[in-house]
């Protein structure tokens, strides 16, 4: 399964972002490698270092669903023109605050 996205430039910071298969929560590539639920673990990368990493990510069909890159400031903010839609996965959904996530 894969969505179309916009693409971004070989400078522009991103991040590699997900669906954790098991819970359906979004999750973030981790230097580590891993996966993260907390934007603020998530590697920022550029280039090639990016495309690497969306590829290493695409192989782990069993653990994640649908990877792709998310442009973010040079500090790891949420930015870009999809930034309403990945401010809502980063922090869980708009139906109560009960039900955010603590980031």
């Amino acid at each position: 399964m894969t969505s179309v996205r916009p693409k971004l430039s070989p400078d522009t910071p991103k991040v590699i972002t997900a669906w954790d298969v098991r819970t359906g929560v979004t999750v973030y590539r981790t230097s580590r490698p891993d996966w993260s639920e907390s934007l603020s673990d998530a590697a920022i990368l550029k280039g090639e270092d990016a495309e690497s990493a969306l590829a290493a990510a695409k192989e782990e069909e069993t653990l994640v669903l649908d990877p792709y890159v998310m442009e973010v400031t040079e500090d790891g903010a949420v930015n870009g023109r999809e930034t309403l839609r990945e401010s809502i996965r980063a922090r869980g959904p708009t139906t109560h605050p009960e039900y955010h996530k603590t980031v």
